[in-house]
């Protein structure tokens, strides 16, 4: 995808706040009350913030809603966004720097460790307990709890709300699991329906069930080129090794850190992990390894795969008419677990939007963000993308998403939210998964084998830290 930038400007600022007198029932000259925002961002008005975000379907929905604020307060919102990758450098760059040129910067849980620990992110504790700024009405009970906790606190200080609730779900070519000729071949090899994986181990076997070769025959037609039973994100970097440990790893009662933080890399569930993992790569693609998080929603798109676990809000902007010759035949279900573990876990980046320590302007970008974590503002966005992936309980409720022909996948979301948490906050966060990354890729390719990788990964994370969190 490429950058984008979004000027967002009010025409007409100087009639935006609602306290003006107008004519209400009936009755001329009654004062309606002004807004919550409106009357908070009256000491600000006129004030011009930046704010940089990525972009997603997501936010390409929000950019409808954000002029909102700018008429309602008066503060004028320049709101760049750009890829996944830009946003990261150019977001810390700036920060790190000291420049303070955005006052506000999305970041994913990831970025936190690293970003708290350098002191660049402006907490807001003194901000939320301001009542001139702070919305009595916000109820932050709503939020998602645990992607909200895990991401917006540390070190006993807030320093967010919560803004995007990334995550993964499994996803799969529907008219293909539910073809009659490949479901009575399927049970006849394997002995269990096909259906959606909810296990790791049947997922392994549709893998293996699907990978054909150009000229066999695929749900009773022969295929033009050969076809996958998987594909995963498989680039050293991106988000291909939080797929291997929260998808993998943590379903197989494993992690990276015990509970002190020790680096915990070298365990039997961990090994059982990493050869499943490099079991599944045997039925992707041969790009594999090249593929990021945004080469995986492609290939599904494409129809070369049979299932994949991938970033639900790439899902929104593929599985729609006129993007995927596909569109509408795709299920999607939770993340699938280990069989006969009682450990669940799903892949997931809850991500925030902080302040930057550098910003002079803390205070209107502070109203900017609560703003658009409030509920009027999260129904909307519900509401004009036709779903979502919410930050509040109460969206679930919402006709957007309740009645959305898309059943499978809301509900796949709602899954894995109930049990998302944001990366721990470590300082080397980004040193840690360089090299555990190349190890992921290194297991895939079958250049390393599963038990050797672990102690490779366990003395290399020792070197890097005996303590990895903040």
């Amino acid at each position: 995808m490429k950058g984008m930038t979004w000027y967002l400007t009010a025409g007409f600022v100087a009639a935006a706040t609602w306290s003006a007198v107008t004519t209400f029932s009936g009755s001329p000259g009654y004062a309606q009350p002004a807004s919550f925002y409106a009357e908070a961002a009256k000491p600000y008005k006129g004030t011009t913030i930046r704010v940089l975000d990525e972009i997603t379907p997501l936010q390409e929905t929000l950019s409808k809603i954000v002029p909102e604020f700018e008429k309602e307060t008066g503060i004028k919102v320049e709101w760049e966004l750009l890829n996944h990758f830009e946003v990261i450098n150019k977001g810390q760059a700036d920060m790190l720097s000291g420049r303070g040129y955005y006052d506000a910067v999305m970041m994913h849980g990831f970025q936190l460790g690293p970003m708290i620990s350098a002191g660049v992110i402006r907490p807001i504790d003194d901000l939320v307990k301001n009542p001139k700024l702070a919305d009595p009405n916000l109820a932050t009970a709503d939020f998602i709890q645990r992607p909200y906790k895990t991401a917006a606190f540390a070190r006993d200080k807030q320093y967010a709300f919560i803004n995007w609730n990334y995550n993964q779900v499994y996803w799969a070519r529907g008219d293909l699991l539910s073809d009659p000729e490949e479901q009575t071949a399927f049970k006849a090899k394997y002995g269990y329906d096909l259906a959606p994986a909810r296990t790791i181990e049947q997922m392994r076997d549709i893998a293996e069930f699907f990978t054909r070769k150009k000229g066999e025959k695929l749900a009773g037609k022969p295929l033009e080129s050969d076809f996958y039973g998987i594909v995963l994100e498989g680039i050293k970097g991106g988000s291909t090794f939080g797929v291997l440990w929260n998808n993998f790893m943590k379903n197989y009662g494993g992690d990276i850190v015990d509970a002190a933080g020790k680096p915990n890399f070298d365990t039997p569930e961990n090994v059982a992990a990493l050869g499943m993992w490099a079991q599944l790569w045997k039925f992707a693609p041969p790009g594999i390894a090249e593929y990021s998080l945004v080469d995986v929603p492609t290939v599904m798109g494409n129809g070369i795969a049979a299932q994949t676990i991938a970033w639900s809000d790439f899902v929104l902007g593929v599985d729609r008419p006129g993007v995927s010759p596909f569109a509408g035949k795709f299920v999607y279900a939770p993340v699938p677990t280990k069989a006969g573990s009682t450990a669940r876990s799903a892949e997931a980046e809850p991500s925030v939007t902080v302040i930057s320590a550098a910003s002079k302007n803390a205070e209107p970008t502070f109203l900017f963000l609560e703003w658009l974590a409030d509920k009027k503002q999260q129904d909307k966005l519900i509401a004009l993308g036709q779903g979502g992936v919410p930050i509040r309980s109460s969206s679930w409720a919402l006709p957007a998403i309740k009645d959305n022909p898309n059943k499978t996948l809301f509900a796949a979301m709602q899954s894995t939210l109930e049990i998302s948490s944001a990366k721990p906050k470590m300082p080397k966060y980004y040193e840690l998964y360089d090299m555990l990354s190349s190890i992921a890729q290194e297991v895939g390719l079958g250049k390393i084998s599963p038990a050797d990788a672990a102690k490779k990964g366990q003395a290399e994370m020792l070197k890097l830290c005996t303590s990895c969190l903040l």
